[in-house]
């Protein structure tokens, strides 16, 4: 090999080894903020939980806490139901059914994300069986609810709306009520029907920036022990 063609051999290696570093701080960065938000959801798990149903409108901006376990009692409304698509659950392509809770008291509602229905194309699911008439009590974990640029991106389809995400500024201007700023993940527990099936919220773990984060690194000194073996010189 010629002295030219292992000098570039050797700083593209080089090079090689800086993206692998840079990318491997990235998802150390990533893995910081990701123990730092499971951190503060374990802390609003560990608070009391908070009860809406008696004076929703009390609820004021602590609702807005992610993780926050909640109470909550009233009435489901099924014809402001929003359904989200794309959904995917143990290989199973289907929706999610998410339906305002009127409380007895008051005027403002809040969405309760009831769970999981199958539908062939993850869009278009049967609806019609899943009542839960009559006053109920759904336990569960706040997630707020933000707007976004696209509006929750709605769809028509056959005469019916489905969404990609839940957005407040869209749904307030939809729904005919206020709306609290959150929405409730319902947790499963015994007693409920089998559908919409409750889901688990997502674990609260490293996910895989750990993993790639050594990975990034790896490359990256495998990339400078070869820059090394090059650089050294040839035994004549």
């Amino acid at each position: 090999m010629s002295s030219r063609a292992r000098a570039s051999l050797i700083f593209f290696l080089v090079l090689v080894a800086a993206v692998c570093i840079r990318l491997g701080f990235w998802q150390r960065s990533r893995l910081h903020q990701r123990r730092a938000r499971n951190a503060a959801a374990l802390a609003a798990r560990a608070l009391p939980p908070l009860v809406i149903g008696n004076a929703p409108a009390a609820a004021g901006s602590d609702t807005t806490r992610a993780g926050r376990r909640v109470v909550a009692t009233g009435v489901y409304d099924r014809r402001h139901e929003v359904v989200l698509r794309s959904e995917v659950y143990g290989g199973v392509p289907g929706v999610r059914v998410v339906t305002p809770l009127r409380p007895a008291t008051g005027d403002s509602a809040l969405l309760v994300i009831r769970g999981f229905a199958p539908a062939p194309d993850a869009m278009s699911a049967h609806l019609d069986s899943l009542n839960e008439p009559g006053t109920v009590t759904v336990r569960g974990l706040a997630e707020p609810i933000t707007s976004t640029a696209d509006s929750g991106h709605p769809i028509l389809r056959n005469g019916a709306t489905t969404w990609r995400r839940l957005d407040l500024a869209a749904l307030r201007s939809r729904i005919p009520y206020p709306l609290l700023p959150i929405a409730v993940l319902q947790l499963p527990a015994s007693g409920l029907p089998v559908y919409p099936r409750r889901l688990e919220p997502q674990p609260l773990d490293d996910g895989p920036h750990l993993s790639y984060m050594l990975q990034w690194f790896a490359f990256a000194a495998t990339a400078l022990i070869f820059a090394g073996v090059i650089a050294r010189p040839e035994k004549r």
